[in-house]
């Protein structure tokens, strides 16, 4: 294979392993930014997934199935919001209990209805997310450098892939541009001068964890029914958490957590692609270690070398109203 075509390779790739990263990821900004910490993500997306795969199948509609899958992940929202908004309780221990609880009711409740071990059967072509060809692919096919991007990375892909990535600029423009966005900021900042200005502190963090439920409703149905057919136990394999590191890497802004995001599907692109490869000098490398890429990265991120990342500051305290 010539050195361009595994580039196109690759960076296909990328992109398809990085959209449940963004969706999850700009889920984790909403949320924290109101100041409630969501380490949850991983559940709601596990959640999201084998409900998007089990109404797929029963339906045979994709976007019956994504439905399913935005409902369910909303639901998981509104239990860790009332753990930790309503009830005041520690957001970090609501977020963990939440991946338990989604890990096993997936695989129990798989196990019960369709007797295959914990996973759905297979979903029918017509029940998920095809591949989109754009105008003047083959056209463009033969055009030095951009025609191969074009009609091999660009087009050809799902509808939720480019639905990602329209929603970094308009994550941006929510929250850097309407009343809302600003209030969802400054309610992760301070409160206490929000509830003084007559807003709702609680109303405000309960529609941030809304959306953030909402967006890995989309990452948990690209799993089963865009990316993959059918829900398989720990189909999400760490990626909420991986997606946590990307938001902390990209210190909290939408545009930086889309080329976070990016990295991220880059490392387990390549990954993928050194199975079975050698490489010169030292010959076929075991392929856990190129597997391991990407949490060997979250690990040196997260233990300081991006700098200085300062969450919101009202971030993972439950507010009090003063009387």
């Amino acid at each position: 294979m010539e050195t361009f075509d595994i580039f196109i390779s690759i960076l296909g790739s990328t992109i398809r392993l990085s959209i449940p990263l963004i969706f999850t990821a700009l889920a984790g900004l909403f949320s924290e930014r109101a100041g409630v910490f969501d380490i949850g993500l991983e559940g709601k997306m596990l959640a999201g997934a084998f409900a998007a795969a089990c109404v797929a199948y029963l339906t045979g509609s994709a976007f019956a199935g994504l439905g399913a899958a935005i409902v369910v992940s909303m639901i998981f929202s509104l239990i860790h919001g009332f753990a930790s908004i309503t009830s005041r309780g520690n957001q970090i221990v609501s977020g963990v209990a939440l991946n338990f609880v989604a890990a096993g009711l997936a695989v129990v409740l798989g196990h019960a209805w369709f007797g295959q071990g914990g996973r759905t059967p297979t979903v029918a072509n017509d029940a998920r997310f095809q591949p989109i060809t754009l105008p003047g692919v083959d056209m463009m096919r033969d055009v030095p450098f951009i025609g191969p991007i074009y009609a091999n990375v660009i087009s050809g892909n799902n509808l939720l892939t480019y639905l990602a990535f329209l929603a970094v600029p308009l994550s941006w423009w929510v929250l850097y541009r309407t009343r809302f966005g600003l209030r969802l900021r400054a309610v992760g900042e301070n409160p206490g001068a929000v509830d003084t200005a007559g807003i709702s502190v609680i109303w405000l963090r309960y529609r941030a964890t809304l959306v953030a439920g909402f967006l890995c409703g989309f990452s948990g149905a690209y799993l089963a029914i865009a990316q993959s057919a059918a829900f398989i136990n720990n189909m999400s394999a760490g990626k909420g958490y991986i997606a946590l590191a990307a938001l902390i890497f990209a210190k909290w802004k939408p545009v930086p957590v889309l080329f976070a995001c990016l990295l991220f599907g880059f490392l387990d692109a390549f990954a993928n692609f050194m199975q079975g490869k050698a490489v010169p000098g030292l010959g076929e490398v075991p392929v856990q270690i190129f597997q391991a890429l990407p949490y060997v990265l979250t690990c040196v991120l997260l233990a300081g070398f991006i700098g200085v990342a300062r969450p919101p500051k009202a971030g993972g305290v439950a507010y009090t109203k003063e009387r």
